[in-house]
């Protein structure tokens, strides 16, 4: 199967992401920390942020947000160009 433009443009949309992180961030109330949540290896794993590294950090959980969602708009546009492959 050769590339459609649009699957070249998301790869490279998805290449330019140079941070990523998952979870999410929560702030801990009436702490100065916040927690950074994500789900590893079968459970949940917590991590104390300290307010000063909060910002590079939502930043990184965004980039991976748009990377997995870029990967969806990928994957349909392979799946179309497969069926279109299967009618020739």
């Amino acid at each position: 199967m050769e590339r459609t433009k649009t699957m070249q443009r998301l790869l490279e949309r998805m290449a330019a992401i140079e941070r990523m992180e998952r979870g999410k961030l929560c702030q801990m109330t009436g702490r100065p920390q916040y927690n950074h949540q994500t789900w590893r290896n079968g459970r949940n794993e917590v991590r104390y942020v300290p307010a000063d590294d909060v910002e590079a950090l939502r930043k990184a959980i965004e980039g991976y947000q748009r990377f997995i969602q870029l990967a969806e708009q990928y994957v349909d546009e392979v799946i179309r160009s497969t069926r279109r492959e299967g009618k020739k």
